[in-house]
């Protein structure tokens, strides 16, 4: 697991202008794209099942842009290696 593990609260903003605040999990690159996963900020530690979004990174004009991924097996791949990261970390601390 990287060393970014956790901790970043970003603000999103959707396209109806509406923002959501999210804690950066992880971030991953996986055949030259970066992705990004997060968790919603205002999840509570006693939470026993976390969904989590996965954005792609995208260049627009020198700025990083996050997109929401359209391709359903781009998704589920990427999905499977992030969870895979996140149970080598969780079987490291324990």
């Amino acid at each position: 697991m990287s060393d970014e593990f956790g901790g970043d609260i970003i603000t999103l903003t959707d396209e109806d202008g509406k923002s959501y605040e999210f804690e950066h999990v992880d971030t991953l690159e996986h055949k030259s794209e970066v992705y990004m996963a997060f968790i919603p900020a205002d999840i509570g530690d006693d939470a026993e099942e976390v969904d989590f979004i996965i954005l792609r990174v995208v260049d627009n004009d020198g700025e990083d842009d996050l997109v929401t991924i359209e391709d359903e097996g781009e998704l589920e791949e990427v999905y499977a290696l992030f969870m895979q990261r996140i149970e080598e970390y969780e079987e490291e601390i324990v």
